[in-house]
């Protein structure tokens, strides 16, 4: 469902699940980097109506850390 909205604000995916270990306490069990060319950009994109209705079926269905952060 959040298809649409990922590909409208050009969304990469560098890291999506795979291997993984936190040798500091328990993280989750499912890791996601989403990219985006900008700070704003995924900003924007996380408010947009798109990914507001997508993040419904997120939040139903799944509990977890969601932080956007700006990179160097």
């Amino acid at each position: 469902a959040n298809a649409v909205a990922f590909a409208k604000y050009g969304a990469k995916f560098p890291v999506r699940a795979g291997r993984y270990e936190n040798p500091e306490g328990p993280t989750g069990n499912r890791h996601v980097l989403v990219e985006f060319d900008s700070y704003d950009k995924a900003v924007e994109c996380y408010h947009s109506p798109e990914y507001q209705q997508a993040s419904k079926f997120r939040l139903a269905a799944s509990t977890g850390h969601f932080v956007i952060v700006e990179g160097a």
